[in-house]
């Protein structure tokens, strides 16, 4: 459990200091705490764009699963 606050950490202060950051993660918690922005990828294709701060953890899932795409250059609200 240590390690992974550790990480945690290093990634947002990386973050704090301006530097991006790209995390790929299964963890929806994970991703949904780190993130400032979350981009959705299915069958090889960006499907959505989402901000961690408006949307759910179940608009996401429905994006991961192809269920939902966006439009282009379009982010979603919850």
């Amino acid at each position: 459990m240590g390690a992974i606050e550790n990480v945690h950490k290093t990634i947002v202060a990386q973050r704090d200091e301006g530097k991006a950051v790209l995390l790929v993660s299964l963890e929806l918690d994970e991703v949904m705490n780190l993130s400032d922005r979350i981009l959705v990828m299915y069958e090889g294709e960006i499907v959505g764009e989402l901000d961690p701060q408006k949307t759910t953890v179940e608009e996401l899932g429905l994006y991961m699963a192809g269920a939902k795409r966006q439009q282009p250059g379009k982010e979603a609200s919850a």
